[in-house]
């Protein structure tokens, strides 16, 4: 991969007096030489905010990522080409969504904090160690969200923890293990994590949409569940809820998470506001006029009018919408619960938030690790205490990993319907122990095809290596040292 990140730069005589509440405007503009910039601690504030602005423009694949590969979502009539031969196991490695560089260029922005804010300090006396511990825990956060993202997708990728200095710089970084990252982020989010605040950010914009010590314990919980390390998730998941300001959200105010969005329940979630053009692609994508993305036949059966869902389900979760089995994505569209509700209006369209972690989320990971220990009351306890919130009737679930496996795989889809979760939770029920229920994967993902492509898919799905995305033919070119997937490797 030969990276070409622009220098950052700074418009002569723009103004670094930003008021809290426009926390998300200070990106880094482009303009100067690298020696003009990194004077203050503004300018590192700036990166750092270029790092979540260029992070939130992601939304879309991040859903994409957790989602087309699944078996909640369908494709409408104008779905695009890439996304239909992805949903349906036709992967090649000219589709742009086996392009990572939006990825790496978050990456290069958190590098670029990590390896200059330290001078910076020496350069601006009002700049505290406090402060320089933040933006560094910020970066650190980001950076690892990133790569877990690139894990999870791609396997294998290349590590890059220094900046690439100018648009001139060519390397050729081999490709690290996936498992060998995940144990450096690990190690990075760990030591950081004392530096990242609770609750000293000034608005709750600030507070939902900047990385805290929460956002740190759920991505930590997260990384090490992919890794089967049942202990470490229930420890970082009792972290949060040791602190009382995160709570569920009252069932009859369940659809609150996605208009206005930034309730208590709320972890970390990039943010969006139309007014002030930072607008999520994902309100065009369910749009009923665009014919792009529906509720899938298996999404309908968990939250539709058999259901049983009346919070989360029909008017929250989906919509009905022309006839049974269409049915639109409502949490990213909605202006309110409800299924005659309207779609959000003009000004205020592209602003629902993308949540990456909610309590009810690590909650269920905390399930998940304690049932795989045998801890099984403790396990339904929690799945009970989510279900309950939503109103539904409690389970009683057989003493087995496997039983609860199932039971929890199910809750997630229902709690966090099309909230780029799914894919990797099957990935994750299908890794775990050395491919046990590769089948049961395989099965989940055939139950929403057509029955032409089953035995098509199921034998691409029987390689796990097939889980994961080609690199970018582009990228293959660029990089003398890349390797293509092995699966894909022809």
């Amino acid at each position: 991969m030969k990276i070409r990140a622009k220098i950052l730069l700074i418009v002569l005589g723009l103004s670094l007096q930003f008021s809290c509440n426009e926390w998300m405007d200070l990106i880094p503009p482009e303009g100067l030489i690298r020696e003009e910039f990194w004077q203050s601690k503004e300018d590192v504030e700036s990166v750092v905010m270029g790092a979540y602005e260029t992070f939130s423009r992601q939304a879309g694949r991040m859903f994409m990522y957790g989602e087309l590969r699944a078996d909640m979502i369908t494709g409408g009539s104008s779905q695009g080409g890439s996304e239909r031969n992805i949903q349906e196991g036709n992967i090649y490695s000219d589709n742009y969504l086996c392009n990572w560089q939006e990825f790496y260029k978050v990456i290069n922005y958190c590098n670029e904090v990590i390896a200059n804010a330290e001078d910076v300090q020496a350069l601006d006396n009002t700049f505290t160690d406090y402060q320089l511990q933040a933006y560094l825990s910020e970066a650190i956060f980001l950076r690892s969200l990133a790569y877990f993202y690139l894990v999870r997708v791609f396997k294998d990728v290349p590590y890059i923890t220094v900046p690439s200095e100018s648009d001139d710089s060519e390397f050729y970084p081999e490709k690290t293990d996936g498992d060998v990252i995940l144990g450096y982020l690990i190690e990075d989010l760990e030591q950081f994590r004392i530096s990242a605040t609770t609750d000293g950010y000034k608005t709750i914009e600030e507070l939902k949409g900047r990385a805290t010590k929460a956002a740190f314990d759920a991505l930590l919980a997260d990384i090490n569940l992919w890794q089967f390390d049942y202990e470490a998730v229930i420890r970082h998941v009792s972290n949060i809820e040791l602190n009382k300001e995160y709570k569920l959200n009252e069932y009859n105010e369940w659809f609150s998470l996605f208009n206005p969005g930034n309730q208590a329940e709320s972890i970390f979630e990039f943010q969006f506001n139309t007014e002030r053009s930072q607008s999520n692609s994902l309100f065009g994508m369910f749009l009923e006029d665009n014919k792009n993305t529906y509720a899938s036949t298996s999404a309908i059966d968990l939250l539709g009018p058999e259901s049983g869902e009346i919070w989360r389900g029909e008017g929250a979760s989906i919509v009905y919408f022309g006839n049974e089995t269409q049915y639109l994505i409502w949490k990213y569209i909605g202006s309110e619960f409800g299924e005659t509700s309207s779609v959000r209006s003009q000004s205020e369209e592209g602003s629902a938030n993308f949540i990456i972690y909610r309590l009810p989320d690590v909650l269920l990971m905390k399930a998940e690790a304690l049932s795989q220990l045998g801890q099984y009351q403790e396990a339904e306890d929690l799945i009970n205490f989510v279900r309950g919130r939503a109103q539904v009737a409690p389970l009683n679930i057989a003493d087995s990993p496997t039983a609860f496996e199932d039971a929890i795989l199910d809750e997630r889809a229902r709690e966090l319907a099309f909230e780029g979760k799914r894919w990797f939770d099957l990935m994750r029920m299908g890794r775990r122990n050395d491919f046990k229920r590769k089948n049961k994967l395989i099965e989940i993902i055939l139950s929403n095809v057509p029955s032409t492509q089953k035995r098509i898919l199921e034998v691409k799905l029987s390689n796990p290596l097939g889980w994961y995305l080609p690199i970018h033919e582009d990228e293959i070119e660029r990089n003398k040292n890349l390797d293509q997937n092995p699966y894909y490797d022809i």
